[in-house]
């Protein structure tokens, strides 16, 4: 490998580093900045696609796994839909809170791949949302993601829907220049800068789980989710379109029977 190969720093982070996830420093330094990245401008189109899909009304109450500073949740309950947002990131659950628009817009710190062993959040929600990697794709270890997708099977009602999205992994291999694809592992890796609430900027490595729509819906089926549709998705342009190889993302909607 070059001296200079801008991925020197190579694989994936393990669990001896200090912190339970390799993202929380990342979100400790954007803060509320996440929210000025142009990938984040198009939440309330998100939602207007997701209330249609998953049959969202005031009667409802939603989980957002890895909820990040809380756009999705504050949009929902703008709707008068009761939202409920998790994050690992202290940081961004501060943000959410601080900025929340009424109460139907709650919070609380919890690691994603937990949801299984959280019985006080288990057969509760009408719906769960797990968007923009914000839990899901974020996973580097052996099994992680599948534990996450258990978890938010366990807190959906029965007859529940979730509505995920995925990164597309034949896009990253094809378009995504800025990253190395770790085949073996089907994860991208990215070395960028990210900027703080303040202007400051720092350089950082961004793991992101990559999928196809076949394993997307096995990985389903293991946790006992029924696939209702997989469509081609960009953030801010969810819709029904099917899978494409040059749209950046997937967007899963399952059941729990």
């Amino acid at each position: 490998m070059p001296k200079d190969d801008p991925f020197e720093s190579g694989g994936a982070p393990d669990d001896d580093t200090g912190v339970d996830h390799w993202f929380e420093p990342i979100a400790d330094h954007l803060g509320a900045a996440y929210l000025r990245y142009s990938f984040t401008y198009g939440t309330r189109r998100e939602i207007d696609h997701l209330v249609e899909v998953l049959g969202l009304d005031p009667a409802c109450w939603v989980l957002d796994v890895g909820c990040g500073p809380g756009r999705h949740v504050h949009e929902l309950a703008r709707r008068g839909i009761a939202a409920h947002g998790v994050d690992i990131s202290s940081r961004f659950v501060e943000v959410a809170l601080e900025t929340r628009p009424g109460p139907l817009a709650t919070f609380e710190r919890l690691d994603a791949r937990d949801l299984v062993a959280t019985t006080r959040l288990h057969d509760r929600f009408d719906a769960v949302i797990c968007l923009c990697q914000g839990a899901f794709g974020l996973q580097t270890g052996p099994g992680e993601d599948e534990a996450v997708l258990a978890g938010i099977r366990s807190c959906l009602r029965p007859g529940g829907r979730v509505a995920l999205s995925a990164f597309n992994a034949y896009f990253s291999v094809r378009h995504h220049h800025e990253a190395r694809f770790d085949a073996a592992r089907g994860l991208s890796h990215e070395r960028t800068q990210v900027r703080s609430e303040t202007g400051e900027v720092t350089e950082v490595d961004l793991w992101t789980g990559c999928y196809t729509p076949r394993e997307l819906d096995l990985l389903c089926r293991v946790v006992g989710l029924e696939v209702e549709s997989i469509s081609a998705a960009d953030p801010g342009e969810y819709g029904s379109d099917p899978p494409e190889v040059d749209r950046a993302e997937f967007l899963v909607v399952a059941r729990r029977p």
